[in-house]
């Protein structure tokens, strides 16, 4: 029997449904029944993204899209049925949507077939929260763990790895295509910060984030080869997408999977190969639709600075949108109340090797931009300011505790005095309600002074914490007391102190 596994009808994408029940659902039910469910969701950000990426390059191929600002707004307000997208699913012909066909596999390389049986690896390869350098696996997996996938399960590796495939060299021999094929670019969603607007159900969330487009949607990528690609033999130059059909189904990597017999009789996947796949400009308008833009470019991650201290940049790209001609503009094209959460998703990276995902989610609502902006820098700023404020009161008491230290022991004993980590921590939660309130129309210095209350209540209970390790000594007890005394001082300092910080404020 021929292999086949067709996403459209078998189900793939973990959703969640307006009841709050977990569902699975293939392509077709998704776009039915796109309004029954509150969203689809993955095993971690990047593949959440993923699911959200490929259902847009969908609705693109199918010509289910608004060509305008004004028709977009009229589709979210009006809540467009998605059903003709379903429709157009279930008219295509079986051989483009089969993961397993043998000459052109869903999303694949078949070129990559003849090379199978002896360089193929293990399963792990392509799972994005299994791998670690492409090399050497974390999560206790290996690069040849011989565990089968089930077939939705290698579907959505697949998808993920062309969306959020890091860079590195691929663990794929150059001589099989060329030796290019090692040199794995890292994919669209690795680049930056990416934001999707959420609405109240999945129908709502895809068509908030189906910009519009006027023309021909383009090319939807269904195999590697149905259209001309770059070859493996020459560092290859990178092509644009005709079209958002095109742009939100990229084939970032080379990817095969060898189907097997599951024990319950099913075809799975037993073993893969990957390496590099399509290049292309993400430099255009229509590429970065969602982009939050800080100093010039577009916004990254950080292992520093958690996605809530940056949300003053995703707030500025709002008050800075023109109208409909990006996702921020066209949000403000919204009715007032109409409230919309901005879930902001980032993977920290090096070439090679995975780290971790940042993801976070941020209230917007029409006419509260400016307000939304406003509690968001303050309050960020005051967060900064308390942990400087933090860091010096740490260097007051480790400066009397340690009169003659080694300069190699400074920072290890500083560390024992420094409550900033769990300052951070406790601060992104009141973060996130200062924004609620603001977004739900509490005027901004009042919410602002109930989160800087909050704030520095925290912040000098996490000090005495860490001052309870000083010795019951007269050096002990001065530490201590310089330590309190430098965090009152910088927190109420006249001028310098942000107002809601300090014990009086002015009237």
């Amino acid at each position: 029997m021929v292999p086949y596994w067709d996403p459209r009808t078998q189900p793939c994408l973990a959703a969640l449904t307006t009841a709050g029940l977990p569902s699975r659902l293939g392509l077709i039910e998704a776009f039915e029944k796109a309004d029954d469910h509150l969203g689809v969701g993955g095993r971690h950000p990047g593949e959440t993204l993923a699911m959200l990426e490929l259902l847009r390059a969908v609705a693109y191929a199918a010509d289910v899209f608004p060509e305008t600002s004004n028709e977009w707004r009229t589709w979210v307000t009006g809540r467009r049925p998605l059903t003709e997208v379903a429709d157009w699913l279930r008219e295509q012909p079986e051989k483009q949507w089969n993961f397993f066909h043998p000459d052109r596999p869903l999303f694949q390389n078949a070129l990559l077939a003849p090379f199978m049986d002896e360089h193929g690896v293990g399963t792990s390869q392509i799972v994005m929260h299994h791998v670690g350098d492409y090399v050497q696996l974390f999560d206790r997996h290996h690069l040849h763990h011989g565990e089968p996938l089930a077939a939705a399960d290698a579907f959505l590796a697949v998808i993920t790895q062309h969306v959020c495939g890091n860079g590195g060299r691929g663990m794929i021999p150059g001589s099989l295509l060329g030796a290019a094929l090692n040199n794995q670019a890292t994919c669209r969603a690795g680049t930056r910060v990416h934001v999707t607007a959420l609405g109240q159900t999945l129908g709502d969330t895809l068509r908030l984030n189906l910009h519009p487009h006027d023309g021909d949607p383009g090319t939807f990528n269904f195999t590697w080869t149905d259209r001309p690609r770059r070859s493996f033999t020459v560092k290859p130059t990178a092509r644009t997408p005709d079209g958002p059909a095109d742009l939100h189904s990229i084939l970032g990597r080379s990817i095969l999977t060898r189907p097997a017999r599951q024990p319950d009789g099913t075809w799975g996947v037993d073993r893969v190969l990957m390496g590099a796949g399509d290049i292309v400009n993400l430099t255009h308008a229509s590429a970065l639709q969602d982009a939050v833009i800080e100093k010039n470019a577009p916004l990254k991650p950080s292992a520093a600075r958690a996605l809530w201290r940056e949300a003053h940049s995703l707030y500025a790209a709002t008050a800075r949108r023109e109208k409909g001609m990006d996702l921020y503009g066209r949000l403000a094209m919204l009715p007032e109340g109409h409230r919309v959460t901005l879930w902001t998703v980032g993977l920290l990276a090096k070439p090679g090797k995975l780290i971790a995902w940042v993801n976070d989610a941020f209230p917007y609502i029409p006419g509260r931009e400016s307000a939304l902006r406003q509690a968001s820098e303050e309050g960020c700023a005051i967060a900064a300011y308390v942990a400087a404020a933090l860091d010096a009161a740490a260097y007051a008491a480790w400066r009397i505790a340690y009169p003659n230290p080694k300069p190699s022991d400074k920072q290890a004993q500083l560390a024992r005095f420094k409550a900033t980590g769990e300052h951070f921590a406790a601060t992104e939660p009141l973060f996130h309600e200062l924004l609620d309130e603001t977004a739900e129309g509490t005027p901004v210095p009042e919410a602002l002074a109930a989160y800087a209350a909050q704030v520095r209540s925290k912040a000098e209970a996490f000090l005495t914490d860490r001052l309870r390790s000083l010795p019951p000594s007269s050096r002990g007890y001065q530490a201590n007391t310089e330590a309190r005394e430098k965090l009152a001082e910088i927190l109420n300092h006249p001028r310098k102190a942000p107002v809601h910080l300090r014990m009086e404020q002015p009237a």
